[in-house]
């Protein structure tokens, strides 16, 4: 793993943004896609990022099956068919940065030279009380989202 988007020599993805940097790079980069890996439930009743402001839409592709949780086999060939330039950014959120992780790595196995994770995703690491949204992530952030 790398950080603040410097591979490393022995990198396995891009590297790491902060949810300001992912803003960014979705403002400022054309072909940027923001693609959400967690799961039908997640999205629905924790909410999603909502990048319209910016003339673009998250795009949400599960890393992991809802409701038994397995591995989605066809994750590559559904983000292959949102994204088919292997050089444009491809920014995967999760929600604290681990799925988001394993997403990129696949990515970059499977060509994609410019596969990010977004840190402390979409909700943040747990607080005192094991609550999360409350220190970290998009939400805390203030960047736009919205629920169903």
């Amino acid at each position: 793993m790398t950080n603040g988007g410097t591979p490393g020599t022995n990198a396995t993805y891009a590297g790491d943004k902060t949810v300001q940097e992912t803003w960014d790079i979705l403002a400022s980069a054309p072909n940027a896609v923001l693609i959400d890996v967690r799961t039908t439930a997640e999205w629905a009743y924790v909410g999603l990022p909502d990048l319209s402001s910016l003339g673009k839409m998250v795009q949400p592709v599960s890393w992991v099956l809802f409701p038994d949780m397995s591995k989605n086999m066809n994750f590559i060939d559904e983000i292959s068919a949102i994204q088919p330039n292997k050089d444009a950014p491809m920014i995967f959120l999760c929600r604290s940065g681990v799925r988001s992780i394993a997403a990129a790595e696949a990515a970059t196995r499977a060509g994609y030279s410019q596969a990010y994770n977004v840190l402390e995703g979409f909700e943040g690491g747990p607080d005192q009380s094991g609550h999360r949204g409350t220190i970290g992530g998009w939400k805390v952030a203030g960047l736009d989202w919205k629920q169903s």
